[in-house]
């Protein structure tokens, strides 16, 4: 039919937004219809559920295969990835600081989600311990994310490190996260009928007062992103790179400017690589090395994001975290950031693997996956200036390792 040719035409973005209004005004014109749609929110929370584990644990090995390249690695690669790291770690941080002083997740409402019991505290080294799985089946069908997190990278190492006989195994998780990507891409045009249904019920329960924390979550976004910048980005220029941040920037605004339209680290690529090159003089040896390495692990944004979405995800759920959690969501934030899928609102996804480690079920993650998704396309193009904005500036400290004495302006 013609019309639904032309819903299907339409960005999916552009669909999704259509369900959100549809949404918000069934839920406050007709707020007892919502029991008859309701089902559509729960199949896309089913859905999400069903996509948890294999993004973990396919994303995280077939990274590590892929960036263990000879190729692409040596000393210039590890300097990229150490200082990869650095920032990311840095990035999760600010999140969750932003999300503790601000607190966007108080009072959220979140569909069925309740004031969640974690329980009895397990001891820091028993979390500790249980990150090595004794049973890696066992922890795959009970989604004990830490345990896949670490089998997932174990594995992607020792496949590496098998050389020519691992490169079938290597070239089969390539294949498997591509024909993931492709099933999160299926799963993901269901999307404007689960907002439609998750967003109508949510409104007819709460009223409109139900976007007061989208909005709140949304300031520490773009709060988080400016401090990555201002704390961690500019002095890694100043005092690495030792370049004039002003004519950096200048430089830089091509490529932050297409991040910010496509939200993709991967689609600004080629404009990094342009502006890396002509703009800012540096080799281009370096520059095809670090930049797409960046694009595979150069995530600030979404590790700034993850860290800020796991403290909203815990406030909404009425749980406190205490020291110990808040150090496991530190080191299992910077972790799935780094195994972040190339693809739209992968690291809503990945967040299920960072709130499984402090005791969230992978149900409670999906409400609040789905409380956040409609929303998530403008967060998304707003973190991505983090991360792009996080490879130029390791490539440049990098360049400058590499090649102390040319010039760098």
């Amino acid at each position: 039919m013609t019309w639904l040719r032309r819903w299907q035409a339409l960005a999916l973005w552009r669909r999704v937004v259509v369900g959100l209004v549809a949404g918000v005004a069934l839920g406050l014109l007709a707020p007892s219809a919502t029991v008859y749609v309701a089902f559509l929110g729960d199949l896309f929370v089913r859905l999400i559920r069903m996509l948890v584990v294999p993004i973990v644990f396919i994303s995280l090995a077939s990274g590590v295969t892929a960036l263990a390249d000879p190729r692409r690695l040596g000393a210039v690669g590890a300097r990229t990835i150490a200082l990869f790291a650095a920032t990311t770690f840095c990035a999760v941080a600010i999140g969750m600081a932003a999300g503790l002083v601000i607190q966007p997740g108080l009072g959220a409402a979140i569909g069925s989600g309740e004031a969640f019991a974690l329980g009895e505290p397990v001891p820091v080294y028993d979390q500790l311990m249980g990150i090595v799985p004794v049973n890696v089946v066992e922890a795959l069908v009970a989604g004990d994310m830490l345990a896949i997190i670490f089998f997932a990278i174990a594995f992607g190492v020792a496949t590496v490190l098998a050389g020519e006989e691992g490169r079938p195994v290597a070239n089969l998780l390539q294949s498997a996260a591509r024909i993931l990507f492709r099933l999160v891409a299926l799963v993901m045009e269901f999307t404007p009928y689960g907002v439609f249904a998750l967003i109508a019920v949510a409104v007819a329960q709460n009223g409109i007062a139900v976007f007061t924390n989208i909005g709140w979550l949304a300031l520490c976004v773009v709060i988080g992103v400016a401090v990555q910048i201002a704390l961690v980005h500019v002095p890694l220029l100043l005092f690495v790179a030792k370049r004039q941040v002003g004519r950096f920037y200048r430089a830089a605004i091509d490529a932050l400017a297409v991040a910010f339209a496509t939200a993709s680290s991967a689609a600004t690529l080629p404009v990094a690589l342009r502006v890396a090159i002509e703009k800012m003089q540096i080799d281009r040896g370096v520059a095809s090395t670090v930049l797409p390495i960046g694009a595979s692990i150069g995530k600030d944004g979404t590790a700034m994001y993850v860290g800020l979405l796991s403290v909203f995800s815990l406030q909404a759920l009425g749980v406190t975290p205490d020291p110990a959690m808040l150090g496991i969501v530190l080191l299992t934030g910077a972790l799935a950031a780094f195994g972040t899928a190339p693809i739209p609102s992968a690291s809503l996804f990945m967040l299920a693997a960072v709130l499984a480690s402090v005791g969230v079920s992978t149900a409670q993650t999906a409400l609040i996956i789905g409380f956040v998704l409609p929303f998530d396309r403008l967060l998304d193009m707003t973190r991505t200036v983090a991360s792009a904005n996080a490879n130029l500036t390791v490539t440049a400290s990098v360049s400058r390792w590499e090649r102390p004495d040319e010039f760098l302006g």
